[in-house]
């Protein structure tokens, strides 16, 4: 496994546009179609990176937690489906019906997605307030693959919850650590 971090994207850049195809139900998705009245979380996640399937219970636990609060969730795979197949959009599909994602799945098969927001790992954890400006990103808490650390959220929660309670967020952010998103 392959341990990239995040590459911290500035806080308060806004949040770049995009126009995907949701591989649940093959409609397009705008990030203004899809945010959310208090708040975005943006997460890169991918299908086959072990980082991913070890969080993947808690990131749909966390955007059902979030959702009546005025939070709405995006996730992106931005991953070269060519060298990696188990990426493919209709096995991200599969995934997401697997794990009960209520928050679409969208395939960025240009990169382009990826690099504008300058993705680096899966998962990469974004979160942006009512003004599309990122007020958080980096891990979703301490727990890794094998590392005996539960899985609870409490990094991206405590940050939700203060953006919500219009509280200020700690700037002391930890990065995501990962699989690199697989580059064509």
């Amino acid at each position: 496994m392959a341990r990239t971090p995040s590459n911290m994207l500035p806080l308060g850049t806004k949040a770049p546009n995009f126009n995907l195809k949701n591989t649940v139900d093959d409609t397009m998705v705008s990030l203004e179609s899809a945010k959310g009245i208090k708040g975005t979380v943006i997460m890169f996640i991918c299908n086959h990176c072990p980082f991913v399937k070890h969080i993947n219970s808690e990131i749909s636990k966390m955007a059902k937690d979030y959702k009546s609060k005025g939070i709405n969730c995006i996730a992106i795979s931005s991953n070269d489906v060519e060298n990696y197949p188990d990426d493919s959009p209709d096995k991200m599909k599969t995934v997401a019906m697997e794990q009960g994602f209520i928050f679409p799945y969208l395939y960025d098969e240009s990169q382009e997605v990826a690099k504008a927001y300058d993705a680096a790992c899966t998962p990469d954890f974004y979160i942006f307030d009512d003004q599309l400006k990122l007020v958080y990103r980096g891990q979703l808490d301490n727990s890794r693959p094998g590392n005996g650390i539960e899985v609870t959220g409490e990094d991206m929660r405590s940050a939700l919850d203060a953006l919500i309670e219009d509280k200020p967020i700690s700037h002391d952010q930890k990065p995501s650590i990962g699989c690199n998103i697989k580059w064509k």
